[in-house]
């Protein structure tokens, strides 16, 4: 028997999404489409961040600072903002306390019949190991399996990438296979670990409700 796929109106359901609050060590969780007015934020981060992040981030042809220099966000924000009209993406903002940290990207959305997307995040170093990259992605997936319909959620991750690795983990991302070459990272094509979790995998009430349960986080 054919498997009957949902009706959606518009072209991206579950698109634009304000998620949480969920608090966490660190503060209260929130995430939002990324807007123009970013810029400033997100270049301050990447830049002091350098080091922390471009160990896991596709090569920057130009240089890191160039490419992530405050003059680079209105162009980036325009493809994001694009990709999300199309269908594509949901380009999500990770704020705490009302402040940006952090960006968490659904990318690649592919509709019937496959009903699936990547997921990808990058925060702030200064609140690593705090809960918020954790908070974040759960409420992402539980919105990519609720309102935007989808089936199945995958992410690569170098398999040095420590931390990373164990965010999919306490989020239940099941590890697939590795991907040899997968991805030019830091001047080299780097392996990458795949994980992946599909709609049958969630628990009952979430991954949010489950970090509540765990004492990972709460309701503020």
């Amino acid at each position: 028997m054919a498997h009957a796929q949902p009706e959606y109106l518009g072209r991206h359901p579950g698109w634009p999404a304000r998620l949480g609050p969920l608090a966490v060590p660190a503060g209260v969780v929130e995430l939002r489409p990324v807007k123009l007015g970013d810029g400033g934020t997100w270049s301050d981060i990447r830049i002091r961040d350098e080091r922390h992040l471009v160990r896991w981030e596709p090569s920057t042809p130009g240089g890191w600072a160039r490419r992530n220099a405050p003059a680079e966000w209105p162009g980036r924000w325009w493809l994001l903002r694009g990709a999300a009209r199309r269908g594509a993406a949901l380009p999500f903002a990770i704020v705490l306390d009302g402040t940006l940290v952090g960006q968490v990207m659904v990318g690649n959305v592919v509709r019937e019949p496959l009903l699936s997307a990547y997921v990808g995040y990058w925060c702030d170093a200064r609140v690593n190991g705090k809960g918020v990259t954790t908070a974040a992605v759960a409420l992402v997936v539980d919105h990519c399996f609720g309102p935007v319909g989808l089936h199945r959620l995958e992410a690569t991750v170098r398999p040095e990438n420590g931390p990373s690795l164990r965010v999919l983990a306490k989020l239940g991302f099941r590890e697939e296979g590795l991907f040899e070459r997968y991805l030019d990272v830091d001047g080299a094509w780097r392996d990458h670990l795949c994980f992946a979790l599909t709609a049958e995998e969630m628990p009952l009430g979430g991954l949010a409700a489950r970090l509540v349960a765990e004492g990972r986080a709460s309701r503020p």
